[in-house]
């Protein structure tokens, strides 16, 4: 596999220089150079596959000579070890449920699978590898938990304060070992501007080898295109062959892995951005102009990003076509009193528990299907997180449906350990250089 950088189309490094470099020097991102399309009757044979096989079938084809196959494959049997199971709720109606790793969250598919890629690729006797990761809620406890214990790392995790729910603070604050927590004076997009501008800054390569944890890795883009292979050969097993995808959206690496696997081959219809008030995204796709702002806090945080990163590599992949983007991609926004009514009408309706990235999607599915009815095309939102992880947001009746799993009751008995940092760069570069 080789990639380039969306800066920089001339440029050619190996998918192992990527994963470490994380983002070139040109600050763009990497993208592969070829993007393979695999078979007509792989694609139209999915039912038969488990998620480990069809995981191992797309990566291999993605990856090509990265690793030898058996590594490959034996890498991916560990990392993806949980079910990514679609739920019916109703006709037309489906839930893509993404929270039964570890962490309770998506973003377990790409912390697990990088981990491992990381510690396969890193060598005896190299330098430390520091990975520094940004977080609006759950992309941090996903990382801590995937790289918690790996040796020869060390992880960074940087959060706004006071704006991650208190059961994703306790899962990336409460770790240790190698892992450090900083909690940032300042929002998502000042968490993320630190760790790029850590990139380029010459004095922090030179002493660290640096590389990144957040979706701007194009090895957490690689097997979020796991699930939506997965979730089509589910709809086959039950004779739908029509699929549209309403995803919850805030740095868009999550819809930029399903344009992949659309590209790849993967027939959908149409996907659904569907953001909070954040909606920097459906703007551009309603007006041509993509106009990034300052991030607001909402009822979804891990969806408050202002600027989304993974935006330059949707549009690459589009480049030759922005219209082909416009007439497959369409946007929804809904601000925090539309989430919780969303949140209470699943709930009465079907006696099912969403947390408020979940319901945005269910309402932005929902919305689009009442101006686009189609028997045949079955709607799949994306449920990103665990409800539990967001007790605030329910009332007591909700709350007492929720199953709160053992793994976050154990975090209440456990210390916070977390730095403060302001959001000015010279704070975070010092503690980097001057940290134990």
């Amino acid at each position: 596999m080789k990639l380039y950088s969306t800066n920089n189309t001339l440029s050619e490094v190996s998918f192992k220089d990527a994963v470490f470099n994380s983002m070139p020097q040109d600050k763009g991102l990497y993208m592969p150079i070829s993007i393979p399309r695999l078979s007509d009757d792989f694609i139209s044979n999915l039912d038969k596959y488990t998620l480990p096989e069809i995981a191992f079938e797309v990566a291999k084809s993605l990856l090509g000579d990265a690793m030898p196959a058996d590594d490959l494959k034996a890498l991916i049997d560990d990392a993806i070890n949980f079910d990514a199971p679609v739920v019916k709720l109703d006709d037309n109606v489906h839930v893509l449920e993404l929270f039964h790793g570890p962490s309770l969250a998506f973003k377990d598919f790409g912390a697990r699978f990088m981990s491992r890629v990381m510690s396969y690729f890193l060598e005896d006797g190299e330098k430390q590898l520091d990975v520094l990761v940004a977080t609006s809620g759950d992309t941090g406890g996903a990382v801590a938990l995937g790289f918690l214990g790996v040796s020869n790392t060390r992880v960074t995790i940087l959060y706004p304060k006071g704006k991650v729910s208190g059961v994703q603070e306790q899962q990336l604050t409460t770790n240790g070992q190698n892992i450090r927590a900083l909690e940032v004076d300042g929002t998502f997009d000042d968490c993320q501007a630190l760790v790029k501008q850590a990139f380029t800054d010459a004095e922090l390569n030179e002493k660290f080898r640096l590389t990144s944890a957040n979706s701007i890795n194009i090895a957490r883009l690689v097997p979020q295109t796991f699930y939506y292979f997965n979730a089509y050969a589910q709809l086959l097993r039950q004779g739908v062959k029509k699929v549209i995808f309403s995803v919850p959206s805030g740095n868009f690496g999550n819809i930029g892995a399903g344009l992949l696997a659309w590209k790849m081959g993967l027939p959908v219809e149409k996907f659904i951005a569907a953001t909070n008030a954040n909606d920097t995204v459906p703007e551009f796709l309603k007006t041509g102009v993509y106009q990034p702002k300052p991030s607001v806090a909402t009822l979804s945080n891990a969806m408050d990003v202002g600027n989304p990163s993974n935006w330059v590599r949707i549009a690459d992949l589009f480049k030759a076509d922005m219209e082909e983007l416009k007439s497959l991609v369409i946007g929804f926004k809904y601000n925090d009193e539309e989430t919780v009514k969303a949140i209470n009408w699943v709930f009465d309706t079907y006696g099912y528990v969403v947390c408020p990235h979940t319901a945005i999607a269910w309402q932005a599915l929902t919305d689009y299907q009442q101006d686009h009815p189609a028997t045949d095309t079955a709607g799949v939102f994306l449920s990103t997180a665990h409800p539990c992880k967001f007790p605030d947001v329910f009332s007591d009746e909700i709350t007492a449906k929720i199953d709160v799993p053992a793994q976050v009751k154990e975090l209440a008995s456990k210390t916070k350990l977390a730095i403060a940092i302001s959001k000015d760069f010279e704070d975070f570069k010092g503690y980097l250089l001057n940290a134990k």
